[in-house]
C-alpha cells in the first residue's frame, strides 16, 4: 500500500515538474517573484527540453515504475490520480517527432515570456 502511495505521489510530482517546465514563466509575467524562481525554472526547462529532445526517459518515470512494482502492481485498477494524470503525461501516440515538436514549443513559448519578461524590467 505504501509503495502505490509513493508512486502515485512521484506521479503527481512529475505532473508538477511538466506544469512548471511549461508554464513557469508565466509566474513572472503575472507577478513580481525572486530571481532564483526564474533561476529554477530555466533549469528545469532546460532538462525537459533535453529529455525531449534527446529521446531519454525522465528518472521520475522508472521511480514511478520501480515503487509500483514494489506495491505488487502488475496488472493493478487505476486509482484517481493514474487515471487522470498518466494520459497527459505519457500520451498515447507520443512519437518521436511530435516529442521533438513539443521539445520545440516549450523552447519557443519560454523564449517569447522570457523577451517579455526582460523587456518590462527594462523599461523600470
Amino acid at each position: 500500500m505504501i509503495y502505490r502511495l509513493l508512486a502515485d505521489v512521484v506521479l503527481v510530482l512529475h505532473f508538477a515538474f511538466i506544469a512548471f517546465a511549461a508554464l513557469g514563466a508565466t509566474l513572472l509575467l503575472v507577478r513580481r517573484l525572486p530571481r532564483w524562481i526564474a533561476v529554477a525554472h530555466l533549469a528545469c526547462a532546460t532538462w525537459a527540453s533535453y529529455v525531449m529532445f534527446s529521446g531519454r526517459i525522465c528518472p521520475l518515470t522508472p521511480l514511478e515504475n520501480y515503487l509500483r512494482r514494489l506495491g505488487g502492481e502488475a496488472g493493478y485498477t487505476q486509482s484517481f490520480i493514474e487515471r487522470y494524470l498518466l494520459n497527459v503525461i505519457y500520451p498515447d501516440g507520443l512519437t518521436r517527432e511530435i516529442q521533438i515538436a513539443l521539445g520545440a514549443s516549450l523552447l519557443a513559448l519560454n523564449a517569447l515570456i522570457y523577451a517579455v519578461v526582460v523587456s518590462r524590467s527594462w523599461r523600470r
